[in-house]
């Protein structure tokens, strides 16, 4: 079997894949997503006033943490030393055209190593956007997660890459 997917060995079984012959660079990744929820959900986020305390700072720790235990939860991602994991959380307001309010989930992620970090920076947007949902379920079941992707990375062979929408 000759796949392009580089997580099965030549017989179709899944591997880890053999960094090793790989030279360090450094390596950044930015990935972004989305969590909607209604206006009075959001108010209750923005104003601080959570039954459970500060949503954004402790969805902000979730993120972090998240980037640094992604390979415990993804099964072939490499364990990696990271450097930095920044992580933003941007309130947008339900807009005259919007029945829905949102929160903007930004992780950049680096480390000097063989991979990339773009796993590691989609699980820091997903563990964040997963602790807002957590955190505020009680008054708003509705909420969704959504555009979880890369944005960028940087570093390796391939070089920069960034999304164009």
């Amino acid at each position: 079997m000759n796949s392009p997917l580089t997580h099965f060995d030549p017989q179709g079984q899944a591997h880890m894949v053999d960094v090793a012959a790989k030279g360090e660079t450094h390596r950044v990744a930015r990935a972004t997503g989305t969590i909607r929820m209604q206006p009075a959900t959001f108010a209750l986020v923005a104003s601080g006033q959570a039954k459970k305390g500060d949503v954004i700072g402790i969805a902000r720790i979730a993120a972090i943490q998240g980037a640094k235990r992604t390979a415990d939860l993804i099964p072939l991602c490499h364990p990696l030393m990271l450097t930095h994991v920044a992580v933003e959380l941007a309130p947008q307001p339900a807009s005259d055209g919007a029945a829905l309010a949102a929160i903007l989930v930004e992780a950049t992620v680096r480390t000097n190593g063989k991979t990339g970090v773009e796993m590691e920076a989609l699980t820091a947007v997903s563990a964040a956007a997963l602790t807002i949902y957590d955190m505020c379920k009680a008054v708003d079941r509705a909420m969704r997660i959504s555009d979880i992707r890369v944005a960028q990375k940087r570093g390796g062979k391939s070089g920069e890459w960034i999304l164009e929408e």
